[in-house]
């Protein structure tokens, strides 16, 4: 079983989506590979101002969520019109210096939406992360400006998109027997964990049925 989650590091929805995360990992430890991939946002998709990503941030943290603290809109620079690659950049470097996990790019994106800092600025959002993970920031930022990183990056952001999908955070589910399960924009736990004591139910029954009857006869 393989649980890959598509996010965008500025995303207030993929913030509030990480205690799912975390139990959907404690959930099914020893049980499923788990994976984040960065799946980049447009520009178009972005706030247009403080007091729209305000907004949105009372509607996704106060009425949605019930959140008792508000995120912050201080990253929010006009100026780049929608343009924040860099702290997805960063956070994919990360993977170079053995981050495959979560430290990093949590470390951003609560620089961004709870203390306001502006990681649209990749020196800002290395700094960050080199912090966080204790990391050389000179060789964090070379790695970030790589064309290795930055493919990735594209690559990652074209899956998600393969999918006919649009909206983080993004859950694709896939098992053994070849079933796959598309979740896009939820935040809640139980539809997730729903879908995935299914298909594992469905991948040991499959493996009973092989283990009493063998393969499939070849005609």
């Amino acid at each position: 079983m393989k649980i890959t989650y598509y996010l965008e590091v500025l995303s207030s929805w993929c913030t509030w989506v990480e205690p799912t995360w975390d139990a959907l990992k404690a959930r099914y430890d020893g049980r499923a590979q788990f994976e984040w991939r960065i799946a980049l946002m447009n520009p178009s998709d972005f706030p247009t101002s403080r007091a729209q990503c305000d907004w949105f941030y009372q509607r996704s943290g106060g009425t949605v969520m019930h959140s008792p603290f508000m995120l912050n809109s201080g990253w929010f620079e006009a100026s780049r019109k929608g343009h924040y690659e860099a702290p997805n950049l960063v956070a994919e470097a990360g993977r170079d210096f053995g981050f495959e996990g979560d430290t990093i790019r949590r470390a951003i994106a609560h620089a961004a939406v709870r203390e306001g800092q502006k990681v649209g600025d990749l020196a800002t959002a290395v700094a960050v992360a080199a912090k966080a993970g204790r990391i050389n920031p000179k060789k964090l930022q070379a790695a970030a400006e790589s064309d290795a990183v930055k493919a990735r990056v594209e690559a990652s952001t074209r899956e998600f998109f393969a999918h006919q999908i649009d909206q983080r955070p993004a859950f694709v589910l896939t098992d053994a027997i070849g079933d796959k399960a598309v979740f896009s924009g939820l935040v809640r736990l139980d539809p997730l964990t729903a879908a995935i004591d299914a298909m594992l139910a469905d991948t040991a029954a499959y493996a009973a049925h092989k283990a009493h009857f063998g393969a499939p006869p070849v005609r």
